[in-house]
């Protein structure tokens, strides 16, 4: 018998024969920890989906298209790509190449989900093409826009001029940066059910390009048709929009990461049965944007980014509840 530290007493078990002393040569202790690099098979990509492969990289093609537009300059040399328009600048082109880019982006995962060929790959390839299309392109376009300027400013003011032309760069980096953050954080947070996919936590990728996009088409193409270039109402607008877009511009980027709750409007608007009036409201938006579709493309994004966060802070300074999501889908309780 013996007593423990608690005040136990513990009957002390006797040594029979069998138990001896271990042979310390023979034991092989089993904790030994698994190695680092372990080698794992990877597993080979034999079969993709053709079609909407094909429309993930017509994205990525418009992007880079939008790029190249862009490199371009100021000019009016886009009449040899449509001659319907020859007073087309290249700046327009490249805004234009981005919505072609949005239309591609929407229409890869429907065509994806119709014909039963969802797959990673698919997944993947189409954030890698959004990189191009809705991060650099816009970022690009903002910064090619500015160059001009930024060079006249930076004649005049030997100080101020550089420094606002870092901030320019910032801004389009920050966005960049954005982009691809939001891009990835949806491939992880993303489900594959469509139906889960009715909200956005954070401006999607899409319709922050939209906004830079929009405001570059309304004033290479829409603005000159509204006023003439030599009044003081072209060139105070001109410059509001110019001046601005850098700031938009990182305002979308920021956007684009936050937890702000935007809705899916395709899934909402196109998924399932809805009222007879709702094709009347829907064919009276499609004439407005076919009658001034660069107006329009400039409304719909950004009161489009801009309802969002007008919608947080009024529930802010209502005291309400604000969704926070950590996923991309539905919030588990209804507003």
């Amino acid at each position: 018998m013996r007593v423990t530290s608690y005040g136990l007493r513990v009957k002390k078990r006797p040594r029979t024969q069998k138990q001896g002393k271990i042979n310390l040569g023979k034991f092989k202790p089993n904790f030994a920890r698994p190695s680092i690099i372990t080698h794992v098979r990877k597993q080979r990509l034999r079969y993709i989906a053709m079609l909407p492969s094909l429309i993930t990289l017509m994205n990525a093609i418009m992007g880079f298209v939008a790029i190249g537009f862009a490199s371009r300059g100021a000019g009016t040399g886009a009449e040899r790509y449509f001659f319907h328009n020859p007073k087309l600048t290249y700046f327009a082109m490249a805004g234009y190449m981005i919505f072609i880019a949005m239309v591609a982006d929407m229409l890869d995962g429907r065509v994806a989900r119709l014909s039963k060929s969802t797959s990673s790959f698919g997944g993947q390839l189409d954030s890698l093409c959004d990189v191009i299309s809705f991060g650099v392109a816009p970022a690009f376009l903002m910064l090619r826009l500015l160059e001009g300027r930024l060079a006249e400013l930076s004649a005049q003011y030997v100080t101020a001029g550089p420094m606002v032309t870092k901030f320019v760069w910032i801004c389009g980096a920050v966005y960049v940066a954005c982009a691809a953050i939001r891009l990835a954080r949806f491939n992880v947070e993303n489900e594959e059910d469509e139906s889960a996919h009715m909200a956005f936590w954070g401006l999607p990728s899409p319709a922050a390009a939209g906004v830079v996009a929009s405001i570059v088409v309304f004033q290479q193409d829409m603005l000159p048709e509204l006023t003439e270039r030599t009044s003081w109402i072209f060139r105070f607008s001109e410059d509001v929009l110019l001046w601005g877009l850098p700031v938009i511009t990182f305002g979308a980027g920021i956007l684009m990461i936050t937890r702000i709750k935007y809705p899916h409007l395709a899934n909402q608007l196109f998924r399932g049965k809805k009222p007879f009036m709702s094709l009347i409201y829907a064919l009276v938006i499609l004439l407005v944007v076919v009658w001034h579709i660069q107006t329009a493309l400039l409304v719909a994004f950004c009161g489009f980014a801009l309802w969002g966060v007008v919608r947080w802070g009024f529930m802010k300074i209502k005291g309400q509840r604000v969704p926070e999501g950590d996923f991309e889908g539905p919030e588990p309780e209804q507003d």
